[in-house]
């Protein structure tokens, strides 16, 4: 059996629809079940459990013996809530019990961590275990994973194997439900669909024109890819970074959105709210060479090819 947490949810969704296709079908899925906004999800996969988060941990303890590994990717996401009780509850304190019985019973786990670690990153976007204890994430979001991959790293007894993945700006189908948190591809669609023009923060740096501002954006079928390649890998434990390795502009990823949808660009710019103006990245870009040198040669998604399929293939035909 592989085990997927957050499995209703966005990244999680498309890497069992992946597993499906390459014939795994022995998939056990983990969430909060009662959310229904989500549900359309996992309705169309194939999987043999369906496990409440609640009660995931003793599940565990009753099926080990038949779990092949733990793809733990369920967590609150929300970069906007700064209540750090629940992220200590659902991303810190739920994660360190998921790497102790991966710990106890021998099992492989594969995790999400994210690009929010790295803060405004003064320290550059290096997936080097050594600055790990040095990020000064911007939001108890970043934090609490930030404080699971120093924890991952102090600890004595660890899963045989293990990956934390530090997702950069993932896009694509199975955010619909994301709201706010949803990819910037997402709402430019929906914008320009409603309006016809899409509206873009404004530089609020000398040294940024307006809409240059820099992401590395990451189409989630090949996050999906890489954690298919991690689970078959099982060698070289450890924290990478999870984006393509190039950043690319907002102004090139709605020109692409214009282009998919097959209508004349339009591009607005409005001011940063003042409430997340201080806490606003300029620039993100994973350096992707650990990942490389375990042996993942696939190539990544373009911005273009990304956005093109997201929108006409999914968007569009929703």
């Amino acid at each position: 059996m592989i085990v997927v947490t957050g499995a209703a949810g966005f990244i999680a969704s498309n890497v069992v629809k992946l597993l499906n296709e390459n014939n795994f079908n022995d998939v056990v899925i983990v969430d909060d079940f009662s959310k229904t906004e989500k549900k359309y999800n996992y309705e169309g996969l194939r999987f043999t459990h369906q496990v409440n988060r609640d009660e995931f941990f003793g599940w565990v303890k009753a099926n080990h013996r038949f779990i092949q590994i733990i793809i733990h990717l369920g967590a609150r996401t929300d970069t906007t809530e700064f209540d750090k009780n629940i992220f200590d509850k659902l991303n810190l304190n739920y994660s360190k019990e998921v790497w102790n019985l991966c710990t106890e019973y021998g099992l492989p786990l594969i995790y999400a961590s994210s690009a929010a670690t790295y803060g405004n990153g003064e320290l550059g976007y290096d997936d080097n275990h050594a600055i790990i204890p040095q990020l000064k994430p911007l939001n108890p979001y970043g934090d609490s994973k930030n404080e699971f991959d120093k924890w991952a790293l102090k600890q004595e007894k660890q899963p045989y194997f293990w990956a934390g993945l530090k997702f950069f700006n993932v896009y694509g189908p199975g955010e619909n439900h994301k709201g706010r948190m949803a990819s910037v591809i997402y709402h430019a669609y929906n914008q320009i669909l409603k309006t016809g023009s899409m509206k873009l923060f404004r530089s609020h740096r000398p040294d940024y024109k307006d809409g240059e501002q820099l992401r590395d954006f990451i189409y989630v079928k090949d996050v999906a890819d890489v954690i298919l390649f991690l689970m078959q890998h099982r060698k070289n434990s450890g924290i990478y970074n999870l984006g393509t390795g190039k950043a690319r502009t907002f102004i090139d990823l709605v020109k692409a959105t214009f282009k998919a949808m097959n209508i004349p660009e339009k591009i607005d710019f409005i001011d940063t709210p003042a409430d997340i103006r201080d806490k606003y990245q300029y620039y993100t870009q994973a350096n992707m060479d650990k990942l490389r040198s375990i042996g993942y040669v696939k190539p990544f998604t373009s911005l273009e090819d990304g956005v093109e399929e997201y929108v006409k293939k999914y968007l569009m035909a929703k």
